[in-house]
């Protein structure tokens, strides 16, 4: 990969899925910058307001003529992973020797002239991105940064600050984020994902062995001491001479955030932590040992980019959330209703435990749809599982994305795997069956959570219109 040094590079950037969570971030920082962007995508999005308010040219459709749509012609296409390589405006980009960059290295060459921060991990990349970022903005440094989700302060997955900080989530999911190259870099824990692109699980977890040398002479390693995957990637990064900061209950160095206690509030945590020999409590704002563990890893993140603790602890306190982490999308006959992106079995187990204690004289009901057919396949058992600690749950077909379907692989896989008792498990493959079969199973009291990262988010609003309409 190469990443664009000269200042025209990316002087007129044409970029192919603007819409993307990705893509629209790198987008609004070249619009902030001054350049002038196109785009273009294959259907509307909640992101192209904004940029065209910005002054984006963007179109909806594929075609070669959209290229064009910058008066001069663009210096530079940017794409995506996800961007085939028979993607018209893509051959288009070829046939004229435009240059075409990946999304990655575009990001990377905005990062130049900062002090970088990467947040890269399996899970729990976006919270801990979010709360650093938030936490920096209460200490007024105001950073640059790229999210893939956007914050529930701002509205915004990226902003072009008017500090020398950048922080970004480092997404290993197509190995891309081995083109950016960190002064302090956080890895929040390692285990097998994205088999659809890297294989094996050895191949996964290698580009995480290759991010440990992106890491800069004089930079630091953060990562979670109770991760078994993740103290590997300790071991090695000591082994080749990279200072590590620890965090977690097994965390236990003189520079680490041990976590001694934690204890959910009301919605909320507080998490006891010991770091430098002295106690102290961290208000987190979001419910969960897991985000609790996230905040440490930003706290230790902000401090070695120079922020204050105090400022720190305050900006942790005050995090308002990601969109799609646990997101309150409303209350109807009684029932709340929340939207959350766990797609991985991890995840999913992860919060419904942070959940469990929200839910006082209610039930537990959890509307999943699996992700990836590829991801079914592999972890459909232990989906069923995590599944099982819900009171309720209601299974939708396969989110297929970016991959054709499989024989035999669906959401019935899942389903087949959840603990008894049987009867509370619900198949129901069509999509827009699920908001009137949630409504007959829920009563007053109960709490109603839709997962997944695919369009499944899209049911809260008619789950809570279907319960107001029944109550009415």
């Amino acid at each position: 990969m190469t990443i664009p040094e000269t200042p025209g590079a990316l002087e007129r950037a044409h970029l192919i899925g603007i819409g993307g969570a990705g893509m629209s971030g790198v987008a609004r920082i070249l619009l902030a910058r001054g350049k002038k962007v196109s785009g273009s995508d294959a259907k509307e999005s909640r992101a192209f307001l904004a940029l065209r308010a910005q002054g984006a040219h963007i179109a909806v459709g594929q075609d070669p003529s959209n290229v064009d749509l910058l008066t001069d012609g663009p210096t530079a296409v940017v794409v995506s992973t996800a961007i085939k390589e028979d993607n018209p405006e893509l051959v288009e980009a070829r046939e004229r020797g435009i240059p075409v960059l990946h999304r990655s290295e575009a990001l990377a060459g905005l990062m130049l002239g900062h002090r970088v921060a990467c947040v890269a991990g399996t899970h729990g990349k976006t919270s801990t991105t979010s709360m650093l970022t938030v936490a920096l903005q209460h200490c007024r440094l105001d950073p640059s940064f790229a999210i893939g989700g956007d914050l529930n302060e701002s509205g915004a997955n990226a902003y072009q600050g008017s500090g020398g900080i950048f922080v970004a989530e480092a997404d290993e999911s197509d190995g891309s984020f081995l083109v950016f190259s960190p002064s302090v870099a956080v890895v929040t824990n390692v285990e097998a994902d994205h088999l659809d692109h890297h294989g094996t699980a050895e191949a996964y977890v290698s580009v995480f062995t290759e991010f440990l040398d992106r890491i800069t002479p004089d930079g630091v390693l953060i990562t979670c001491a109770d991760d078994a995957g993740a103290v590997e990637l300790e071991k090695l990064a000591r082994a080749r001479g990279v200072r590590v900061r620890g965090y977690g209950r097994a965390a236990a160095g003189d520079d680490d955030a041990t976590l001694i206690d934690y204890r959910p509030a009301d919605g909320a945590g507080v998490a006891r932590i010991s770091l430098s020999g002295t106690e102290f409590d961290v208000d987190v704002a979001v419910p969960g040992e897991h985000m609790a563990l996230n905040a440490l890893a930003a706290l230790l993140a902000g401090l070695e980019l120079g922020a204050p603790i105090e400022g720190m602890l305050e900006g942790l306190a005050a995090f308002g959330g990601v969109r799609r982490r646990f997101e309150f999308k409303g209350r109807a006959a009684g029932v709340r209703v929340y939207d959350d992106y766990a797609h991985h079995p991890t995840e999913v187990e992860a919060q419904l435990r942070a959940v469990r204690p929200t839910v006082s004289g209610g039930r537990l009901l959890v509307v999943f749809q699996p992700h990836l057919y590829s991801r079914t396949s592999t972890f459909a058992t232990e989906f069923g599982e995590a599944l099982g600690l819900a009171d309720e749950i209601v299974v939708l077909d396969v989110f297929g994305a970016r991959e054709q379907p499989r024989p035999g692989v669906s959401g019935k896989l899942v389903v087949d795997a959840v603990p008894p008792p049987a009867e509370r498990v619900h198949y129901e493959p069509s999509f827009e069956k699920v908001p009137g079969l949630v409504a007959s199973l829920v009563r007053e009291g109960d709490l109603v959570l839709t997962m997944g990262a695919g369009d499944v988010t899209m049911l809260g609003p008619e789950i809570l219109a279907t319960l107001e309409e029944r109550a009415g």
